[in-house]
């Protein structure tokens, strides 16, 4: 559970393809840059938003709301 894992390339582990595939992310294209990038999941188990690195918690915690 906490080993090290790939996010990008062939070798990204499948949870990462999956959101990736599910929220692309801009600009750039699909491969996750940082770190720090993050997935909101919603209830039913989709991947409904992805925010760049540089968002704050307290931003996610605004587009949460919608999912409650």
């Amino acid at each position: 559970m906490f080993s090290k894992i790939e996010v990008n390339g062939d070798g990204a582990a499948e949870l990462y393809k999956w959101l990736k595939a599910e929220q692309p992310g801009e600009a750039d294209g699909p491969d996750i840059t940082w770190n720090f990038e993050k997935f909101l999941v919603d209830g039913g188990g989709n991947a409904a938003a992805r925010f760049p690195p540089q968002t704050t918690p307290e931003q996610v915690a605004e587009a949460l709301t919608q999912y409650l």
